[in-house]
């Protein structure tokens, strides 16, 4: 696949200062003016001011100037307008009116951890002694930027914005309702849900293991309890361990790991997954509030006025 993941999100908020707290917070590396860093993916988060919070641009990684070109020629012939230089092209999806730049960037190579035995079965046994979590005692850290999900109103245009496009691959459905969409060999790294007004659901930071999303998340709730959304659970569709989490301007941050990867994309067929199937296999039901965020209606009122 010419495209290789996301290289960066920015998100806007009224409340800059208190988010970019959040996140130092949540273990990016704060490289000062709102841009945070992960520990493999270098700089993957920028946060600025606007009146309500928004996506204000998605960047999508590419392995060269010819990958930049066939970009452009889709989207062109598909109505999308395109601003291009040789080693990024820039275009507006239509619905959300997000901005989506597709750059040259190098591939991000995460090391795996440190190979120990980690966890026994029954009449299994892997390690001896005490478990090796326990001398953990450093913040957690996210390696690279995961995913990005995004309310649509018109969920089949700006699907096919980031299919026919941009040249994302569709992983799953879940009715008519969301689709999750590839553009690397994880699960998903854009997912596309319909919503009543256009906005940002959350982001989600790859860490190493489960043991690393719920220590990311005691330490995020220990002196902020208010803070949790969802958690600890295993998603249905990419498998991966989650908590969810909730910054200061009402996004929601997903720790995540063991997503289902797509080497090859010959092997693996999309399903179309009904009512709440594809959303967990495990793990407390999900709040109202994540299906329907608190400030939805609030973002509705101004919605027209926030488009980037």
């Amino acid at each position: 696949m010419a495209l290789h993941g996301l290289a960066q999100v920015s998100i806007g908020v009224p409340n800059v200062a208190e988010t970019i707290g959040y996140y130092t917070e949540f273990g990016l590396e704060h490289r000062g003016a709102g841009v945070f860093a992960t520990s493999a993916g270098g700089d993957q988060l920028r946060i600025a001011h606007a009146p309500t919070r928004r996506l204000l641009e998605l960047t999508v990684a590419a392995d060269t100037s010819d990958d930049i070109a066939a970009t452009a020629r889709r989207l062109a012939a598909h109505g999308v307008p395109v601003e291009q230089r040789a080693d990024a092209v820039r275009a507006i999806e239509p619905v959300t009116g997000t901005p989506v730049v597709v750059a040259v960037r190098p591939r991000v190579h995460v090391d795996p951890p440190v190979a120990r035995p980690l966890y026994n079965g029954p009449d299994r046994i892997d390690r001896w002694g005490r478990a090796p979590f326990l001398t953990r005692t450093e913040p957690v850290r996210p390696r690279k930027l995961g995913h990005v999900v995004i309310g649509s109103t018109d969920l089949h245009t700006t699907r096919q914005f980031f299919t026919d496009g941009l040249g994302f691959k569709i992983s799953d459905y879940m009715g008519d309702k969301a689709a999750f969409l590839r553009c690397s060999v994880e699960h998903h790294n854009v997912l596309v849900m319909a919503a009543p007004v256009d906005f940002m659901h959350h982001t989600s930071w790859q860490v190493d293991d489960v043991d690393e999303v719920g220590r990311g998340a005691q330490a995020m709730l220990t002196e902020h309890p208010e803070r949790h959304t969802w958690g600890l659970g295993r998603h249905f569709a990419g498998a991966n361990f989650f908590w969810y989490l909730k910054d200061p301007a009402g996004n929601f941050s997903e720790y995540y790991s063991d997503m289902d990867t797509i080497p090859e994309d010959e092997l693996w067929s999309p399903q179309v997954l009904e009512g709440l199937q594809g959303l967990y296999a495990w793990g407390p039901p999900p709040p109202p509030s994540f299906l329907e965020p608190d400030d939805l209606a609030a973002l509705m009122t101004g919605a027209h006025s926030t488009r980037g």
